[in-house]
């Protein structure tokens, strides 16, 4: 058995996934996108420009994408996150600045949580990015 995070646009998101995939695997090592494929002219829960599946890597770990115009009740919740480890205060003072860039939010700011309500490691921080994608951000201690 393989599990495997899938991230479906839809709503205000849907026709971003592209973008946010290219955004992606610009700024993790390692990254890269392994195939995509969008919907055909007619078929159902898309329309051409839109991806139906794709696979891309984030520093070796796969994830799927989709992309919907359905009219869906739901979309990305701050209560589903990518949980990411960093092994240096650059990598995770960069990677978190470049995803909460250009219309990101900070939920929880990046900062040293010894004691108090975070304590997972040396430095931690949660935001979302403007896709609406949740991200945590951990210092490995």
């Amino acid at each position: 058995m393989k599990t495997t995070t899938f991230l479906t646009f839809v709503g205000e998101q849907c026709g971003k996934a592209k973008e946010a995939i290219d955004f992606y695997t610009s700024i993790f090592p390692n990254s890269e996108i392994k195939s995509i494929v969008n919907y055909q002219e007619g078929e159902a829960g898309g329309t051409p420009e839109l991806i139906k599946y794709g696979v891309f890597t984030l520093n070796g770990t796969a994830y799927m994408v989709s992309e919907s115009n359905y009219n869906h009740a739901w979309s990305f919740s701050p209560g589903v996150s990518l949980f990411v480890t960093c092994s240096s205060e650059e990598e995770i003072d960069t990677l978190f600045e470049k995803i909460v860039s250009n219309g990101g939010q900070i939920m929880v700011p990046l900062e040293n949580y010894e004691t108090g309500d975070y304590g997972f490691g040396e430095k931690f921080g949660w935001c979302q990015d403007r896709y609406g994608i949740s991200w945590q951000f951990n210092l490995s201690e």
